[in-house]
């Protein structure tokens, strides 16, 4: 996670002449010079922050910067563990596989489903197999049918090279 965060600029490093001031309870002080604002910060202990360069003049609040970067990164991380990754989990599988090798993987394709991840399901051909994607395409749709109370489909079979792929994703 490579973003590039513009720091706002704090005391010296303000460059307008001028800035519209704003008080730590929120009110605003007037238009004032950048020496004087930041005189009235250091008065209080605290920092002037600029936090809308933008604007004509620009607008300045007073306030501890060390505080305010120290509960801007807790928020970020709150928002960070809320968040849910959603993996794509494969399953291979031969157009000839037995049952009871498909009965074992289709227990993993509902598992992983209820851990609430995609699946991609992948059935390789070799040799002559790939003379008959029928039967690739039959072994999807059961997958597709043994899991339907769980699952929608993304992406429907699809053959590509040698490969036949479908992606089954959760339902919300």
């Amino acid at each position: 996670m490579n973003r590039i965060v513009k720091e706002a600029a704090v005391n010296w490093d303000i460059k307008a002449p001028e800035v519209r001031v704003i008080d730590p309870d929120g009110k605003q002080v007037g238009v004032l010079p950048v020496k004087e604002a930041i005189r009235i910060a250091e008065e209080r202990g605290l920092d002037l922050v600029e936090v809308a360069p933008n604007s004509q003049p620009p607008v300045c609040r007073v306030m501890n910067y060390g505080k305010y970067k120290y509960q801007q990164s807790k928020r970020t991380q709150e928002a960070r563990k809320h968040q849910t990754v959603i993996h794509i989990k494969e399953v291979k599988v031969r157009p000839r596989t037995e049952e009871h090798d498909f009965q074992f993987k289709l227990r993993h394709v509902k598992r992983f489903l209820d851990e609430g991840n995609k699946v991609k399901i992948s059935i390789l051909f070799r040799g002559r197999e790939i003379a008959h994607p029928e039967y690739g395409k039959e072994m999807l749709n059961r997958f597709s049918e043994g899991v339907k109370d769980v699952m929608v489909i993304e992406q429907s079979p699809r053959l590509e090279g040698r490969n036949m792929v479908m992606i089954l994703a959760p339902k919300s």
